[in-house]
């Protein structure tokens, strides 16, 4: 049996409002301790990770481990439908995920699971060497205002400041944010801005988020609970200048 209740629905609802812009389908699993999501993209340019331990949830049941293959943006429009003071209850029979509303009534949404291979992807390992920490808000403010002027923006991490700089036929424009961390050496690699603004979509999971760079290395985005048993997770492959 699986089962979960979540008075704040708008955690799912903000981590699928990104998950959903990236991959098609996904397979969570679930076990006694945890819900789980490990995907990669088509393209092979992002990669997701979420934990959700037993404790975000006001329960929370999983006497089985379970694989449930799902439609992401079908199941992040069915979220979308919670009302403020609605309490969201999950459920699985042998062909649906059964997502239902308790509130001023109850409204109950069957999800065909789909048919999908599971092949349990796992992330590189990697040692990253430059991290810092920075407002969700505000990181998603600074790739929205750098758009404008290219399809790239360069990550820099320097002793003193988190760089996002981006330049086009149009001009160029860079922001410095001051970090406030111990670095000790400068770093800096290229990515997308229109896989950066899929990532950020997910500004609201969490209020900071951590940002680990490395020269021409992927990006990796941390979004983690006040409560540290909630994690959701972005690997994002650099471009090269001549991508």
């Amino acid at each position: 049996m699986f089962q979960l209740e979540l008075a704040d629905h708008e955690l799912l609802k903000n981590a699928f409002e990104s998950i959903s812009s990236i991959v098609d389908e996904i397979t969570l699993t679930a076990d006694s301790e945890a819900l789980h999501l490990r995907c990669l993209d088509t393209s092979h340019i992002t990669f997701i990770t979420m934990d959700l331990e037993k404790t975000v949830f006001d329960e929370y049941q999983c006497d089985t481990p379970e694989k449930i293959a799902i439609d992401c943006k079908d199941f992040h429009n069915i979220l979308k439908k919670a009302k403020k003071n609605d309490i969201l209850r999950i459920n699985i029979d042998e062909d649906n995920i059964i997502i239902t509303f308790e509130g001023d009534a109850r409204r109950k949404f069957k999800l065909s699971l789909v048919d999908m291979e599971y092949d349990n992807p796992q992330p590189p390992k990697m040692d990253i060497p430059c991290k810092v920490n920075i407002p969700s808000d505000l990181l998603k403010t600074y790739i929205n205002d750098l758009e404008f002027f290219s399809e790239r923006l360069n990550f820099i991490i320097d002793e003193n400041y988190l760089k996002l700089s981006c330049d086009g036929q149009k001009g160029e424009g860079e922001i410095e944010y001051l970090h406030g961390e111990n670095i000790l050496e400068v770093v800096s690699a290229m990515f997308s801005i229109e896989k950066l603004q899929e990532i950020m979509k997910a500004s609201k999971f969490s209020k900071e988020c951590s940002v680990e760079v490395g020269d021409d290395m992927p990006l990796h985005v941390i979004f983690t609970l006040p409560t540290n048993d909630g994690k959701l997770e972005y690997l994002l492959a650099p471009r090269l200048e001549n991508d």
